[in-house]
């Protein structure tokens, strides 16, 4: 399905949407990827990655409220391979969210507790970390998600991006199995606020229905291959990017996008690849 780009606006990140129901969806959302197992795909491709840049540590941009970097860093592990350190950041901490995750997580989860600007990463913050965005790249309109991709390469031993959805509103109905059980416990098992989840939970259809309107929109904000190939052509020469699906739940599809740096012996040894236009790898850059 050959879809437009709409940069529409989501409850989650809305600044008129009141917090009671932000802090619903997005803790509904983090419980839907963890009952639903949905980041167990992006294992294969993230363990790739991790190969492919020789970097053991990892700095997580843009992580919310941290859920995601968790689950990911945990499914490696319940398939028996070693997780990298990973720390969050954000422009927005979610102080609270991330102390709980590092309590659960403390050999391999840390945080950053003041404001990081993915465009301008503190150089001691970033050097020889890989820099990863998991399930938020949407978020960024065009022009800022290219300045988000160059700020991320900039010295970096690799750039990795991944999304739970594909441009197809018909890929947000696989998290629906466990997205709908999920906005129903919300009242009982959220951390804060459960007077506030029940109200829009139980007594309104508000939350279902903003939930719903923010993964269709979702949806329609995820970049195509073609979009992130575009962008990463600001990144420079000496970079080597590949794209590609995994799935999510039993018939969802995500995307992922990496790069790593190319030295001159890999360029050597390297053919030219397909073009893409007749083949599903990615172009050498």
């Amino acid at each position: 399905m050959h879809l437009p780009r709409l940069q529409l606006f989501e409850f989650n990140d809305a600044p008129f949407a009141p917090k009671a129901l932000q802090r619903t969806i997005v803790s509904a959302l983090s419980r839907t990827l963890r009952w639903g197992r949905m980041l167990d795909g992006l294992v294969p491709p993230f363990l790739a990655f991790l190969e492919a840049s020789g970097a053991r540590e990892v700095l997580d941009i843009a992580s919310g409220a941290g859920e995601p970097a968790a689950l990911l860093l945990e499914a490696l592990a319940q398939g028996g391979h070693t997780p990298p350190t990973c720390t969050l950041t954000d422009l927005h901490p979610h102080l609270e969210a991330w102390r709980a995750l590092v309590e659960r997580h403390p050999t391999t989860l840390a945080f950053v507790p003041e404001p990081v600007d993915a465009t301008q990463l503190p150089p001691d913050l970033g050097r020889g970390r890989a820099r990863v965005i998991i399930n938020a790249f949407h978020h960024f309109p065009p022009t800022l998600a290219q300045r988000v991709l160059v700020g991320m390469a900039r010295d970096a031993p690799g750039v990795f991006l991944a999304e739970g959805l594909v441009r197809d509103p018909r890929s947000f109905l696989a998290m629906t199995p466990w997205g709908l059980p999920a906005l129903v416990a919300e009242p009982l098992l959220a951390p804060e606020g459960r007077l506030a989840s029940a109200a829009l939970a139980w007594l309104s259809p508000v939350a279902v229905l903003a939930s719903a309107w923010d993964g269709t929109v979702s949806t329609l904000r995820c970049y195509s291959r073609d979009e992130l190939f575009h962008f990463a052509e600001a990144v420079g020469p000496g970079w080597r990017w590949e794209y590609g699906t995994y799935p999510v739940g039993r018939f969802g599809r995500g995307s992922w996008f990496f790069g790593v740096p190319v030295t001159s012996n890999d360029r050597a040894s390297t053919p030219p690849a397909p073009s893409p236009a007749r083949s599903g790898a990615a172009p050498r850059r």
